[in-house]
């Protein structure tokens, strides 16, 4: 029965997403005609930002935020980061806009811009999709663009294991942000995000629970080895997930490793 009932609530809250975004969607198409840059941003935040909450009323899924001491405060709102996160389910995607106040560019996969409604709404605004396929081109765009949002005071995002890796387990750190870090001069925050707990990957089930955040003290990048400080990050951000969910690792392989290091 808890299975069914939590079923029944996946359900309720995909097709509250469907019937949100599409009217949604077409009113900042319309707003993007007129205005540009933040408004459009914010526009497109408000609705992740009903989104998550309609994750919290609907299924359950609540959260805890530790470390927004580490992040810049908005009475300086040029001091540009890389946030370089753990990607573990859709629900980190929607809440980061909606939970952060300053705006934040993602680097994506340029097949979401396809997805009806949610991708062209995603197109009015200023963030960096790259075709994965073309690997030189893709880091010469997310080169180019890093370095003219970090001039701006954006934060640029990225998830360094590339795609969603299941509850704990790690993927392999690619060092694009520690890259883009160094070229730009700026720091990273590590972020670690225990989404899986309520949201698997590949899966509409939501279950309630807590999602805990945690943003790392900034790392410098000036004078780093992108790989080098890659490590670090990755360190930083698996250790931290132990922490955070300590259950999810308990036997493995990676947490026996961890322990003799």
């Amino acid at each position: 029965m808890p299975t069914l009932f939590a079923a029944l609530r996946s359900l309720l809250f995909v097709l509250f997403l469907i019937i949100t975004v599409i009217p949604w969607a077409l009113a900042v198409l319309l707003i993007s005609i007129f205005a540009k840059g933040d408004r459009v941003y914010w526009a497109c935040a408000a609705w992740l930002r009903v989104a998550t909450y309609g994750a919290r009323y609907i299924c359950g899924v609540r959260w805890r935020l530790h470390g927004l001491e580490n992040l810049p405060t908005e009475a300086d709102r040029k001091s540009a980061v890389i946030l370089l996160s753990k990607h573990q389910s859709t629900w980190e995607t929607f809440a980061y806009p909606a939970l952060m106040s300053h705006p934040l560019a993602y680097v994506f996969k340029r097949e979401l811009l396809y997805v009806p409604f949610f991708g062209w709404a995603m197109a009015r605004m200023d963030m960096i999709h790259i075709d994965r396929s073309k690997r030189t081109q893709a880091w010469n765009k997310v080169a180019a663009q890093g370095k003219r949002l970090a001039a701006m005071g954006n934060w640029v995002i990225m998830f360094p294991e590339g795609t969603r890796i299941a509850r704990g387990q790690k993927g392999d750190y690619k060092s694009g942000g520690s890259r883009l870090a160094i070229e730009t001069g700026v720091p990273i925050v590590p972020i670690a995000a225990t989404s899986a707990r309520c949201w698997p990957r590949k899966s509409f089930m939501l279950r309630p629970g807590v999602v805990d955040i945690s943003f790392g003290k900034p790392i410098a990048s000036v004078g780093r080895e992108p790989v080098e400080l890659m490590r670090e990050v990755e360190g930083w951000i698996e250790a931290e997930m132990r922490r955070l969910d300590p259950e999810a690792y308990v036997g493995s392989a990676q947490t026996v490793s961890a322990a003799r290091a």
